[in-house]
């Protein structure tokens, strides 16, 4: 007496079926493999650009404060030293504010931006 049941469970069945759970395991495992990453990728970037950041900050905080004492010595004035480097902020803030448009940088953005998702995929389309 054979039944459905009987006839669905063949050894070829049972080993595509392992075959198959094997190889979405895989797949599975290496998705996350791909996440972790891409997501070790993206803090090491994070940390390097905020320390990148951090320095050329303070560097140029540095460079305006020796710019200003020097100012104020050429100047023989307290004052106005700090003022003109003030002033030069003013015009670089007035000319980022009109002159230059987001699509500027949005262009940039692009550029930069542009073959990152498929360098770093490794696998075959």
């Amino acid at each position: 007496m054979v039944t459905d049941d009987d006839t669905s469970k063949t050894p070829r069945n049972d080993s595509l079926i392992g075959n198959l759970t094997g190889y979405l395991d895989t797949r599975i495992d290496l998705v996350r493999l791909e996440i972790q990453q891409k997501a070790s990728t993206m803090l090491v970037g994070t940390i390097h650009g905020a320390t990148l950041a951090t320095l050329g900050l303070l560097f140029i905080i540095f460079v305006s404060i020796f710019a200003g004492l020097a100012l104020n010595s050429a100047l023989d004035s307290p004052f106005w030293g700090f003022g003109i480097v003030a002033g030069v902020y003013l015009v670089l803030l007035v000319l980022v504010l009109v002159g230059v448009d987001k699509a500027a940088f949005q262009g940039l953005a692009n550029k930069v931006l542009k073959d990152t998702i498929y360098k770093s995929d490794k696998r075959q389309a």
